[in-house]
């Protein structure tokens, strides 16, 4: 995952690198005299890795523009939070600063996805953020004991 700005230039400066490696890369293996089939077997890994790169790329300019994934049951709050200051257009510094923290400190949170983080800790990064979370639950809560269709019901 792209987190700053620095590592997405670096990015797209190597996407473009790739771009240039793969068609010298395969224009020097149809130079050897190889058969499609043996120049794609080739190329494929170096194919995969530009895709995945560029995947990343636009996964940062899509968080630029504000467009960010649901969370789901908590799974993904440390990505989330991220992403949530990618697309408010925050630095980490910006953060850092919010939050009372060295930089670095922000900087290693995010590179480990706030494994570990606790609810008042991210609470409080939403808070430096000036961003609300809002939950609901979607299945209907079931007695120990009881039935899904009494528990909805009411009885």
């Amino acid at each position: 995952m792209i987190r700053n700005e620095g590592e997405y230039q670096e990015a797209v400066r190597r996407l473009q690198d790739e771009r240039e490696r793969l068609t010298q890369h395969q224009a020097h293996l149809e130079g050897m005299g190889l058969g499609v089939e043996e120049v794609k077997r080739a190329l494929d890994p170096l194919r995969a890795f530009h895709e995945q790169l560029a995947e990343e790329v636009e996964s940062y300019e899509r968080l630029k523009r504000g467009d960010l994934d649901e969370l789901m049951n908590l799974h993904g709050l440390g990505v989330t939070l991220v992403a949530l200051r990618i697309a408010l257009g925050l630095t980490q510094r910006e953060l850092a600063e919010r939050l009372g923290v060295h930089e670095s400190q922000v900087s290693r949170d995010e590179r480990n996805e706030y494994h570990g983080i606790t609810v008042e800790r991210a609470s409080r990064i939403l808070d430096a953020m000036g961003v609300r979370l809002r939950s609901a639950f979607e299945q209907p809560i079931v007695r120990h004991g009881a039935s899904r269709q009494s528990a909805a019901s009411g009885l």
